[in-house]
């Protein structure tokens, strides 16, 4: 069979995995067993060819991941909302009442605004807000746009340590670090047991963890060419830039997956250290979720 390129994300208790045509996710439920949802990738960028043109396919593809990755994580939350329906939060109840059937794709919707809301927050407006203090006595704009972007680092770095104390998101960890295990397994043409795929490392250079550090790296010099101007026009001008930054990084973690290089290495190394916080050694039974959602797909 022709080896595929595959892909996964870490979902709540188990994991979604992903090959150009199918995607699967695997939860390990309460009760020990394993439920397998097996569906073919119906993809607008696909469709429309889109996933053809560098540069520019790679904002389309971030906004369509981000979209399934949310439907990944809704899917695996529904096992463990059923044991205890009394924990559902406000907004989710008010969402059901509102738009009954179609509740569901409404939640998505939230958290998709609102996973955007935060990242903007967070990694656009607190960085230019701090970095425009240092304006007031450094002029250089190239110095300005890297204390900005070294802020960004900061607080992405900082952010993943604080989630990492959550128990929830440590197991979440565990399942992400099962992924890379197991796709390391098959990338090395080896039998998915256990066994084998226990043998490689978690740190894998397709993985979103290094796109999110190729995104703070490309992003710095790429506002280095727009100046200094006032804080609504940074903030703004970094919202638009968002899709190109995007298509670029897209292209360089493209890379990063088809080449083993003293290059690739040297612009993987930064975000394969930082998996050293977003993956974890995963034990038996997690291993066993990636195996078969991983199997599904190839």
């Amino acid at each position: 069979m022709k080896k595929q390129s595959v892909g996964g994300q870490a979902v709540i208790e188990g994991i979604m995995m992903q090959s150009k045509n199918y995607r699967a996710i695997a939860v390990r439920k309460s009760n020990g067993e394993i439920e397998l949802k097996k569906e073919r990738i119906k993809s607008w960028v696909q469709d429309k060819k889109i996933d053809k043109i560098p540069f520019l396919r790679g904002g389309f593809i971030l906004f369509e991941t981000m979209i399934q990755g949310i439907k990944s994580l809704n899917y695996s939350s529904e096992f463990f909302m059923e044991d205890d329906e009394e924990e559902e939060d406000a907004i989710d109840k008010f969402l059901k009442r509102v738009f009954k059937d179609k509740a569901n794709d409404a939640i998505m919707v939230v958290s998709l605004i609102l996973a955007m809301i935060l990242s903007i927050g967070l990694f656009v407006l607190i960085p230019t807000i701090i970095s425009g203090f240092f304006g007031l006595f450094i002029k250089n704009n190239i110095i300005l746009n890297l204390i900005e972007g070294l802020i960004r680092i900061l607080i992405l770095i900082l952010y993943m340590l604080g989630i990492s104390r959550n128990e929830d998101i440590k197991r979440t960890f565990m399942y992400h670090g099962a992924e890379h295990k197991t796709i390391y397994c098959y990338e090395n043409d080896l039998e998915l047991t256990v066994e084998n795929v226990r043998k490689f490392t978690t740190l894998h250079p397709r993985c979103g963890t290094n796109f999110l550090f190729i995104v703070m790296a490309t992003s710095i010099i790429l506002f280095s060419f727009f100046g200094w101007p006032n804080i609504l026009l940074r903030v703004v001008m970094r919202i638009l830039c968002i899709p190109i930054v995007a298509g670029i990084s897209y292209e360089i973690i493209k890379f990063l997956g088809k080449y083993d290089n003293i290059l690739s290495k040297i612009v993987a190394y930064p975000g394969m250290m930082l998996q050293r916080i977003t993956t974890k050694e995963p034990n038996d039974a997690q291993i066993e979720v990636a195996i078969k959602a991983l199997k599904a797909v190839i």
